[in-house]
């Protein structure tokens, strides 16, 4: 007979069903979905509208014993990334279980896996009996993968203010490895626009500073400061992305017809700035790039985060002393990291919240917005075992003053 699957794993392949696919998600089957959950642990929870439309959050809280201690915050995004179904082996929203124990599915690794790991944690928790002096807030936002507009409204709000929260987890990525990926921080996201103009013509002649001239100087500037870049991080790659700048044209715009040469034209550029370097700096270096590309070369930013804040990783600070040392307890190791592209987390900690992004996947592929996304089960449960002695140690740190 088949081994019976454990309730844990099945409630996991059971939001892995639900569809919050871009671009039209539906939040309000996963809200529904965790206020079960809450009402089977004798946990609150609320849907929290966000002022966007069909963009609502959900906010489920574990009181604490000592309501004078800050919260902590457990935050995951519901949101997933579209699929290619003709790429994958099984349907994306099926939570297909092969005979391997891998599970498919859309958002299996980016990042219901962690809602679940959440969850699954303190249900145990509460079935133990144990309580805690921390409150324990779970927060699951939407829209994170398009800019996490709704939270980034919710934060400035007195509601989330009220929360009184001082620590969080969060999102991180699987590791092909065996050490676990802890993320302090994270780069900037720019996108900018360069746009060239120059004289039009007749595509059969020698038109001299063409608007492809002038744009194809800049793009080599470009590329040739992300060929430095990579070569700094082919020499420390242990450092991860997130140490260095990444650089990629993304789209090029112009031109009528083939015989005409077009009097202006375009290229968009995605760009990751780590902590480490300033936004003035490398807008000096973008407007050097135009003026050197010459004359009707202009650029205009589309997108400029600036995700300067970090948790600290020093000895002075409990939350990180804590989570170590949890981790060593548990023989896990542990890789520290600036995570490369954006998650929730830079929104919190510009309000004061330090966040770590963990998602304990070890020696699983990297499969975030990838064909054929899954998590093998057995690293699903040793998921939920690690968050069983995380939550309560960061739950229970007693120090009145800490920030």
């Amino acid at each position: 007979m088949a081994e019976e699957e454990h309730p844990s794993v099945s409630r996991f392949r059971e939001y892995l069903r639900i569809n919050t696919m871009h671009p039209n998600p539906n939040y309000y089957p996963a809200l529904e979905f965790f206020k079960k959950q809450a009402s089977e642990m004798g946990l609150e929870f609320k849907i929290i509208e966000s002022g966007i439309e069909s963009k609502p959050l959900g906010l489920m809280t574990w009181r604490g014993s000592n309501p004078d201690l800050k919260a902590i915050m457990l935050s995951s995004h519901m949101d997933v990334v579209p699929v290619f179904p003709n790429e994958w082996k099984y349907e994306p929203f099926s939570a297909h279980k092969d005979d391997k124990g891998d599970i498919y599915a859309r958002g299996s690794q980016d990042m219901k896996c962690v809602a679940s790991w959440y969850l699954e944690a303190i249900r145990r928790l509460k079935s133990e009996g144990q309580t805690f002096a921390r409150t324990i807030h779970l927060l699951f936002t939407p829209d994170e993968e398009i800019g996490s507009k709704p939270l980034e409204k919710f934060v400035q709000t007195q509601e989330f203010k009220n929360l009184n929260l001082c620590f969080g987890l969060d999102e991180g990525i699987a590791s092909p490895g065996n050490k676990m990926r802890v993320f302090y921080g994270e780069r900037s996201v720019w996108w900018f626009k360069i746009t060239s103009r120059g004289p039009p013509g007749h595509a059969s002649a020698f038109i001299e500073n063409t608007a492809v001239k002038k744009l194809h100087n800049v793009i080599g500037y470009c590329l040739a400061f992300r060929d430095e870049q990579e070569k700094l991080y082919k020499a420390n790659t242990a450092a991860g992305l997130g140490a260095v700048t990444t650089l990629n044209v993304t789209i090029l715009e112009g031109g009528v017809q083939p015989n005409v040469v077009p009097a202006s034209m375009s290229a968009c550029i995605d760009m990751r700035l780590p902590p480490t370097m300033t936004p003035s700096e490398m807008k000096a270096q973008i407007r050097k790039w135009c003026e050197d590309a010459g004359p009707e070369v202009d650029y205009e930013i589309i997108v400029e985060s600036h995700s300067v804040e970090t948790a600290s990783l020093t000895e002075d600070n409990p939350w990180w002393v804590t989570f170590r040392d949890v981790c060593k307890s548990v023989d896990l190791e542990i890789q520290t990291e600036i995570f490369p592209a954006a998650t929730d987390s830079r929104f919190y900690r510009k309000n004061g919240v330090q966040v770590l992004g963990f998602s304990p996947m070890n020696n699983t592929p990297i499969l975030l917005h990838d064909h054929n996304e899954f998590l093998n089960e057995k690293v699903f449960l040793r998921g939920i075992d690690i968050y069983c002695k995380l939550i309560p140690a960061l739950a229970d740190l007693q120090q009145q003053d800490l920030a």
